[in-house]
């Protein structure tokens, strides 16, 4: 039983969107910081960091094993163990912001600044929470085996995302 649930997205002006997912998890913030600020943490959820500099104004290269796309920036807000945000071409800011409660447990309150059309903010939305997914099955000792990646469960969080959407314009 995945502890995601459904983000929430706002129009930020024509074509601009903030997403977020707010996230409480089992795990000490030490496990989620690794697991969003190095290499190997986030080869096992998100990303392979090809070029990952973990200090304010660093270089970031992301390069996702289940499509392909590539992105570079740079590391845009930089505070050990709290924040942690990139801003990268084409995919906008992504930040994550933890906190810990007690010793054995984090909120991880993310938040995704981009650009695109509706579409994109769908597919972007069911995105995140797959690999939010992800981040859950890592931590627990499961890291993702890419090569096995189907596009299956996010089709399926997309159709909840646009069918949620479609609610809300009707209410």
């Amino acid at each position: 039983m995945s502890l995601v649930s459904h983000a929430t997205s706002e129009r930020r002006g024509e074509n601009h969107w903030l997403l977020r997912f707010e996230l409480h998890l089992p795990y000490s913030y030490e496990a989620l910081w690794h697991a969003v600020t190095t290499p190997d943490g986030l080869r096992g959820w998100l990303a392979a960091a090809d070029v990952l500099e973990r200090r304010l104004g660093g270089a970031v290269t992301l390069r996702w094993l289940n499509t392909g796309t590539v992105a570079s920036g740079h590391v845009s807000a930089w505070d050990v163990e709290r924040v942690a945000e990139y801003t990268v071409a084409g995919l906008g800011r992504i930040r994550f912001h933890l906190e810990a409660v007690g010793t054995d447990s984090t909120v991880i309150r993310f938040a995704n600044e981009r650009g695109g059309s509706d579409e994109a903010r769908l597919d972007c939305l069911a995105g995140w929470h797959e690999h939010f997914v992800l981040l859950e099955a890592a931590l627990a000792g499961r890291p993702t085996d890419w090569s096995a990646w189907t596009d299956s469960r996010w089709a399926g969080l997309r159709a909840s995302y646009a069918s949620f959407s479609e609610v809300r314009k009707a209410s």
